[in-house]
């Protein structure tokens, strides 16, 4: 995927998150670029504010947006909404979209100003790989040859994993299993098992390098979806007292803890929180 941001001058706020998400997810092409750029180093603070948490800018030159590079992104990610309209003029709406609500210009303002601006950029750009917005998997039905490679992340994931028999099993007993995929590769999966109007989530888990990219997400949503499609009330599942990175998602995707099973996990022994999405 190309990725590219667009600001006024290209000297603060798109080379802070060129640096960012070149960083954060390497195997994307990311440039910057600005809608008066005149060639310049980026600024001084900026560098300096990358710096401070292990990003180096100092190399960059600012560089003037042409059509080229409108013809080259897959996306295009301005700091403010004019930028975006200047941008509709020579391509659509959905190629680009504002970073957060929009990245107050720091030109001219101290360090303080710029760490401002930083956090705000590198918060906005979290945001987005978290929901997905840079990852080109999709969600869809497990079939049967997906079975291996499920069992093999479940022995990656899990201190006592499902076999390939056990998931053959639950899924011809009418668990219904959701991968994503990318390159026909699998990034994870999530069962559910659905009784009457009742749904409880088997697994969910999600190879450790394509974290916090959007998969786990994907794959709840895509499970809201089945919910509303199968009239069911609510979607229940357990998970470790101490896995507070999945207690946080489940949260954010309006999960309530509704109880405690004592000792539920082996290797290590370990209480299950019981959380639970009701729907109206």
């Amino acid at each position: 995927m190309n990725v590219l941001f667009v600001c006024t001058g290209n000297t603060c706020r798109s080379p802070m998150a060129e640096g960012y998400l070149k960083a954060k997810m390497p195997d994307l092409s990311v440039k910057s670029r600005g809608l008066s750029a005149d060639s310049s180093p980026a600024s001084p603070n900026s560098v300096k504010a990358c710096l401070e948490l292990g990003i180096d800018i100092s190399e960059h030159v600012s560089t003037q947006l042409n059509m080229g590079d409108i013809a080259w992104a897959d996306k295009i990610i301005c700091m403010s909404p004019s930028h975006k309209t200047v941008l509709l003029m020579y391509t659509n709406n959905q190629k680009v979209s504002v970073l957060g609500d929009g990245i107050p210009d720091p030109y001219g303002g101290d360090i303080d100003i710029y760490r401002t601006c930083r956090d705000a950029i590198f918060s906005a750009v979290d945001k987005l790989i978290e929901n997905g917005f840079f990852s080109e998997f999709y969600i869809t039905a497990m079939e049967r040859e997906h079975i291996k490679p499920i069992a093999d992340l479940e022995k990656i994931c899990f201190s006592e994993p499902w076999s390939e028999d056990g998931i053959l099993e639950s899924y011809k007993n009418g668990t219904k299993f959701f991968v994503a995929i990318k390159n026909s590769q699998i990034l994870g999966y999530v069962g559910i098992s659905a009784v009457l109007d009742e749904g409880y989530i088997t697994n969910i888990a999600v190879a450790k390098k394509y974290r916090k990219q959007g998969v786990a997400s994907a794959l709840i949503e895509n499970l809201f979806l089945f919910a509303k499609q199968n009239s069911l009330k609510f979607i229940s599942l357990e998970v470790r007292e101490s896995n507070l990175p999945a207690v946080t998602l489940y949260n954010k995707f309006g999960f309530i803890k509704e109880g405690l099973r004592k000792i539920f996990y082996e290797n290590p022994r370990e209480n299950a929180i019981i959380m639970t999405k009701r729907f109206d």
